[in-house]
């Protein structure tokens, strides 16, 4: 999937128009449906903009990534945040360990 087919589905799912996404970014219509057709390349101060828009991540609009979200500071509380450094520091077993552990405890 495009990032183009991306933005155009974001909007669709907002149930928004064009118009709307067009007049939120401060954009002419023509301009915001060139972006959505693939017909301009999304500077990216305009990818920002719509990933605010949508609350999605950067690498969700560009197709780098199938979660909307990501895995950003802003989606994450300080204790992901601190899980998340704290398993970058481990070995590969001790990583293989902590996976094993966390599925014992969800009960999986």
């Amino acid at each position: 999937m495009s990032k183009y087919q991306r933005i155009r589905d974001l909007r669709e799912d907002a149930d928004m128009t064009q118009k709307q996404v067009a007049d939120k970014l401060f954009l002419q219509l023509t301009q915001y449906r060139r972006y959505e057709c693939g017909d301009s390349e999304v500077p990216l101060s305009i990818a920002i903009s719509i990933a605010r828009l949508y609350n999605v991540s950067l690498d969700y609009i560009a197709g780098l990534s199938e979660h909307k979200r990501g895995l950003t500071k802003s989606a994450l509380d300080d204790l992901e945040t601190q899980l998340i450094y704290e398993f970058r520091e481990l070995d590969d077993v001790c990583k293989g360990r902590m996976l094993e552990r966390a599925k014992i405890l969800r009960g999986i």
